[in-house]
């Protein structure tokens, strides 16, 4: 019989081989494949954004023309919302973490999951080539009947694309629900489960709600697009409005879908970093639940411009005001959990503040955006752009580069340089509210979005908003070149760096390819922080005198 460092020995030698990772069904490596595909996404979309932003530093469209630039921020859209931010955290962290954090030895469907993979790389790709060979310029929404009737580029393929795309969103959550539901280690009651997995929970029943919602609308334009059956056609009596119901009944809860598992990240790293017990863990895990449920009702606020009933529109205001009570339950919670803690300011406690920084910004300016009267005039304005920029990258992409530092020990065995790691987190909150922020001011202004030329006056804007992309974008592509540099010149990491609580510092760093030799029972309560390392430390004497 093998002993543990063996396996790992067995493990690590075949990593180099290309047909191993192709072929693996093990949750982690399907997790760094996934992690490798969205970086690339996210390069793609940002060098469509450096496009955009470099075309708005003058009022004149000089450096593309109006078509040129529709298909370049329709691009950017597609791939940062399809292809990055919807998968970037269950699809990475989720994949990796979710059997480790409950005791398990991989998810309950190891060859789906990998089968998942291959649909999103399959979809992405037919979405990529499709709109940039042939060109899509409707915009990342493909709003009818522009995208059925009136659209002179290829719509077609990019919407099979995200079609395919969809499958890999609701074969992930119910990969994850059923092994959160039947894989638990022994005394891992629901009650001591990881906040992080509360939040992967409420986002796989999001995905599999929604996701199908979405997948079949895109369907319903590509074949109204080539057939002409008039389902959203006006011409041939279709209703455009209807498109918009369907679409946004997906599309803001895919909006939980990026923050839901970002709100996890952070519910794990604030009490590490604070060496104290989360504050409130039953609210924050309800929390959690109650933003998948209510999500599902607020949809209409993304329709108060169009011919929908007052009365309608007065109710969707109401409950998007609702929807933000259990966020404010989180951001109270996380506060609380740091009050008179032993706070240190490690790389990924100084992302998760950011997190907390950007996500209220956002979140208050939501607010505005569900207020009717306010909203009729900011509406399709740069202050939208503002708003969904601070929840959905601000405050997506800074907890996920929060878990990426927090857990990047534990998927690597490395640690990366804590220096470059910190400067990196300041650009890009620096860079980020020097890139959005004036845009609240130039769309309350009265700036459209969607333009590549725009009247002088908002020139100031444009110009701070390109100099703080530019900012962000080095603090984007430092992580890259530490993170690469820690796989072989980083010191190694041990179990538990961080003096962290939970199964998944109980192993080695990387993880052997079954998790556990032996499946552990759960005695303690959730982020029993005084107990850490002893645990740890026992855990490992333990596996030492078995082996």
């Amino acid at each position: 019989m093998q002993t543990s460092e063996a396996k790992k020995v067995n493990y690590l030698s075949a990593q180099h081989t290309v047909a191993s990772w192709l072929l693996t069904i093990d949750h982690k490596r399907i997790a760094i494949l996934y992690l490798v595909s969205i970086t690339v996404m996210f390069l793609i979309g940002g060098l469509m954004a450096a496009a955009i932003r470099a075309e708005l530093l003058t009022p004149a469209g000089d450096l593309m023309g109006s078509d040129t630039y529709n298909k370049a921020f329709t691009l950017h859209g597609i791939v940062m919302v399809f292809f990055f931010l919807i998968p970037s955290i269950p699809a990475t962290l989720g994949n990796f973490l979710v059997p480790l954090m409950i005791g398990a030895k991989d998810l309950a469907f190891p060859r789906i999951n990998l089968l998942s993979w291959y649909i999103y790389m399959v979809g992405a790709t037919i979405g990529i080539v499709a709109t940039v060979t042939g060109g899509l310029d409707t915009g990342w929404t493909l709003y009818t009947p522009y995208s059925t009737a009136y659209a002179t580029t290829n719509v077609v393929m990019p919407a099979i694309g995200l079609f395919i795309t969809g499958f890999s969103s609701i074969l992930t959550g119910l990969n994850f629900i059923v092994t959160i539901h039947k894989m638990r280690a022994p005394g891992m009651t629901w009650f001591r489960l990881p906040l992080f997995i509360w939040a992967q929970y409420a986002t796989s029943i999001v995905m599999i709600l929604a996701t199908p919602v979405i997948a079949i609308t895109v369907l319903m334009v590509a074949i109204d697009r080539g057939l002409g059956l008039g389902i959203f056609d006006p011409k041939a009596g279709g209703d455009p409005v209807l498109f918009q119901h369907l679409f946004w009944f997906y599309s803001h809860p895919a909006v939980y879908i990026m923050i839901l598992p970002a709100m996890g990240v952070i519910s794990e790293v604030i009490p590490c970093f604070s060496k104290k017990r989360i504050f409130g863990y039953n609210f924050i895990a309800a929390s959690s639940l109650s933003i998948a449920i209510i999500g599902f009702f607020v949809w209409g606020h993304h329709l108060f411009t169009t011919p929908q009933s007052m009365y309608a529109a007065m109710a969707f205001s109401i409950i998007t005001f609702a929807v933000a009570v259990p966020s404010a339950v989180k951001t109270f919670n996380w506060t609380a959990t740091m009050y008179r803690g032993s706070v240190s300011f490690e790389a990924p406690m100084i992302y998760a503040f950011g997190f907390m920084g950007l996500f209220l910004v956002g979140g208050l300016t939501g607010l505005f955006l569900g207020a009717l009267g306010l909203d009729l005039h900011v509406h399709d304005t740069y202050f939208v752009v503002a708003h969904f920029h601070y929840i959905m990258v601000g405050g997506a992409i800074m907890a996920y580069m929060a878990g990426l530092h927090f857990w990047w020990p534990k998927m690597t065995g490395r640690m990366y340089p804590e220096g470059p790691a910190k400067a990196a987190a300041l650009l890009i909150f620096v860079g980020f509210n020097l890139t959005f922020f004036p845009q609240f001011l130039a769309g309350y202004a009265g700036m459209p979005r969607r333009y590549h030329y725009y009247p002088p006056e908002f020139q100031i804007f444009n110009v701070l908003s390109t100099a703080g992309s530019s900012i962000l974008a080095l603090g984007y592509l430092l992580p890259l070149g530490y993170l690469l540099w820690s796989l072989r010149y980083g010191r190694a990491a041990g179990r538990n760096p961080w003096g962290a609580t939970g199964l998944e510092w109980m192993i080695d760093s990387p993880p052997s390819p079954h998790n556990f030799d032996e499946t552990p029972v759960v005695t303690w309560e959730p982020y029993d922080y005084p107990d850490a390392h002893r645990r740890t430390a026992e855990h490992a004497a333990s596996e030492a005198a078995r082996v």
